[in-house]
C-alpha cells in the first residue's frame, strides 16, 4: 500500500522541522522526514540562497529532485513528511509527481503571526536564516495564499507540541488535500 506525501511549510520560525520530527517519530506507519535544506546543502559549487531572485533556475531544480524523491519513499510505502519553504509557487512539480503515482498530496502551511515568527526566527542558531529582512519577506509571502488560505494553520498561540498534535490529527484530512 502507498504512502501518502505531506507538504508541511511556512515561513523560517514557524516550527516545520520540530514538527515534522515529532509527526514522523510518533507515526502509526512507516514514515520519512524529508528536509529541504538537505537538499539545498548538498550543492557545494555555485549555491545560490533560495529566497534570492537569481536562484530561480536552481530552485527549479531543486524542488524537481525534492519531489521525486518525496515520491520515491511514498511509492515505497511510507508516509513522508516534507518540510520547508514551499509555497504555492512551488507545488507544480509535488503535484504532477503525486498525480502520475496516484499519492494523497497534503499541504500544510503553519503560520505564526509576524511578531512571533521574528521572534522565533532570530533566536534561532547557526546555520539556520535569522536575519529580519528576508524572516519578513519570506513571511509575506505567506501571508495572502487565496484558495489555500484554508491550509493554513494560526500557530501563533501553540506550542510545538500542539501543533504537532495538530497536525497529526488534521495534516491527512480531505480540508489538507491537494
Amino acid at each position: 500500500m502507498p504512502g501518502s506525501l505531506l507538504i508541511l511549510t511556512g515561513p523560517p520560525g514557524a516550527g516545520k522541522s520540530t514538527v515534522a520530527r515529532l509527526v514522523t517519530e510518533g507515526a502509526p506507519r512507516a514514515a520519512v522526514h524529508l528536509h529541504t535544506d538537505s537538499f539545498y546543502v548538498s550543492i557545494r559549487t555555485g549555491f545560490v540562497a533560495p529566497y534570492l531572485p537569481e536562484a530561480a533556475r536552481q530552485n527549479e531544480v531543486v524542488l524537481g529532485v525534492i519531489a521525486e524523491a518525496a515520491c520515491g519513499y511514498a511509492r515505497g510505502g511510507y508516509d513522508v513528511v516534507l518540510d520547508g519553504v514551499v509555497g504555492p509557487w512551488a507545488l507544480e512539480p509535488f503535484r504532477a509527481a503525486a498525480k502520475r503515482d496516484g499519492l494523497d498530496l497534503f499541504y500544510v502551511v503553519l503560520r505564526p503571526d509576524l511578531e512571533a515568527t521574528l521572534a522565533r526566527g532570530t533566536a534561532r542558531g547557526a546555520p539556520e536564516l535569522t536575519d529580519v529582512e528576508p524572516l519578513t519577506g519570506m513571511h509575506a509571502a505567506f501571508s495572502a495564499l487565496g484558495e489555500l488560505e484554508r491550509n493554513v494553520m494560526d500557530t501563533t498561540d501553540d506550542t510545538i507540541e500542539e501543533t504537532a498534535e495538530a497536525v497529526r490529527q488534521r495534516a491527512r484530512s480531505a480540508a489538507f488535500r491537494l
